[in-house]
């Protein structure tokens, strides 16, 4: 009997929508409702049974993750619209956002963030420089995206900016837009994905082109509307889930050929390396010249046929002829970049002239002399005297300590004990001016002591060591005349 009055009820419902219907359940009254709008399209009772079901928030949906758009993004439907998914965004507005060409026909561009006056249409994305007015004729037009057979999807990779959604359209051509505002990139991103929807579909499915390729693609699978990706597909690409999914198999056959390519670059530098010749064979043929800075000092003096490097003797020369009475001379710093072109021209075994203009300052020829001292592989007081010369100046009387240090210096070899003759009593005559230049033994002690020794393993204490160092080049400036015998020069 229930089914026959809500039959009698349907055909009254259908004749007059104004008929006073009887007290009924709930039940009946809910599928009277139903039943009065199924007057409308099959697809608009779609809609409406989804609207039913989905209830979602005034506030446009959250931008959804690159590799989960094709599972839900395309069930996704604007509240409040009563328009169903494959349907365009009636109620949107012309509006200015931020857009950039990043790529045409697959060929990369420069990123060029450019405020646009959009414009949407059921099947084109408009770009304007200005404004338009419905009044106006709009021929400032600089753009057209055709949406048919387009991809559009959020990206927080192409762009540092927030709110980037990416359209790249059948052609292979990409487009970035973005605004600040959240709410505005929502609502033209859901408005574009369903002119995308719409126009494709009313298209018969258009085909895609992958990009920097003339390969046309189907878009089934990376499109919405066409149903999500099959579960074993993401399984086997589950490292490309950032990018497109059309573009899986190219990434493949990339990273195989750059590991091929890595492989090769190995070999051949093996290769080279086996082959390449000795030192010894580039100095024999004059490839490489032998250093000056740097070269070992038993080396230079061999290769000199002197026991005094050469440069030394020049350097020493200079200071005697015309830095006797400069103030601060030796603890002056010269110009580095001048110093090093010293070295330079040194290096390369010219013929050094220091009475040039170039080193007319003699801060940079104290400067240079004091860096080959420094940059010796072994100091000029050699590694295995340097706990000696420390037990010798702890040392209490002056006399016994002075035989000491005397007879470590003559057990040197001749190039150390030489040079080093040459260059105490070059500094003892500094001395002898140290009313004009303000050098003092103490002062002298400070700058070469450093320079001239230094312990092979820095193992101890470095003040304490460096506190021996200066006591030791004082004391032997000081008792130069005694320990090199300069009375009987």
């Amino acid at each position: 009997m229930a089914g026959t009055r809500i039959t009698n009820i349907q055909s009254a419902a259908k004749q007059s929508p104004k008929i006073q219907l009887p007290q009924r359940s709930s039940a009946a009254l809910e599928a009277v409702q139903i039943r009065k709008k199924s007057s409308q399209s099959s697809g608009d009772r779609l809609s409406q049974s989804k609207s039913m079901v989905l209830q979602e928030s005034d506030l446009p949906p959250k931008p959804i993750s690159r590799h989960r758009r094709n599972q839900s993004q395309h069930n996704v439907v604007v509240p409040g619209s009563g328009a169903s998914v494959l349907e365009p965004f009636v109620g949107l507005k012309g509006e200015h956002l931020n857009v950039t060409k990043i790529s045409e026909s697959g060929k990369k561009q420069r990123k060029n963030w450019t405020v646009m006056w959009s414009v949407l249409t059921t099947d084109q994305l408009l770009f304007y420089k200005e404004k338009q007015h419905e009044s106006s004729q709009k021929t400032s037009k600089t753009d057209v995206v055709h949406l048919c057979g387009a991809l559009i999807q959020w990206t927080t990779e192409k762009s540092s900016r927030k709110n980037v959604f990416q359209i790249t359209t059948n052609t292979g051509s990409e487009y970035l837009l973005q605004t600040d505002c959240y709410s505005t990139a929502g609502k033209w991103y859901d408005a574009i994905r369903k002119s995308v929807d719409s126009s494709t579909k009313s298209d018969g499915g258009f085909s895609l082109r992958r990009s920097n390729s003339t390969d046309f693609l189907p878009r089934h699978s990376s499109l919405p509307g066409h149903g999500s990706a099959s579960p074993s597909s993401k399984q086997r690409n589950p490292v490309h889930r950032r990018s497109i999914n059309m573009f899986g198999s190219s990434k493949l056959k990339h990273s195989t050929s750059d590991s091929a390519d890595k492989n090769g670059v190995k070999n051949r530098l093996k290769k080279f390396i086996i082959r390449r010749p000795s030192m010894k064979t580039l100095q024999e043929k004059g490839l490489i010249k032998d250093r000056v800075f740097g070269c070992h000092l038993l080396t230079l003096c061999e290769r000199e046929g002197n026991t005094v490097p050469r440069f030394v003797q020049i350097c020493v020369d200079a200071v005697d002829k015309r830095g006797m009475e400069v103030d601060g001379i030796y603890r002056v710093s010269g110009n580095l970049a001048t110093i090093q072109k010293l070295r330079f021209v040194v290096d390369q075994e010219e013929e050094l002239d220091l009475d040039q203009g170039q080193w007319e300052d003699i801060h940079v020829v104290t400067g240079a002399l004091k860096m080959f001292f420094r940059e010796l592989p072994e100091p000029l007081f050699p590694f295995r005297f340097f706990q000696l010369f420390v037990d010798a100046v702890k040392i209490k009387e002056s006399k016994p300590k002075v035989q000491a240090v005397k007879k470590l210096i003559q057990e040197m070899p001749k190039p150390n004990k030489d040079t080093m003759k040459l260059l105490f009593s070059h500094l003892h005559r500094v001395l002898a001016f140290s009313r004009k230049n303000l050098m003092s033994t103490q002062g002298i002690g400070i700058v070469f002591g450093p320079t001239l020794m230094w312990p092979e393993l820095d193992a101890g204490n470095m003040a304490v060591n460096m506190v021996y160092q200066n006591q030791i080049v004082e004391f032997i400036l000081i008792e130069s005349r005694e320990i090199f015998n300069l009375d009987t020069k």
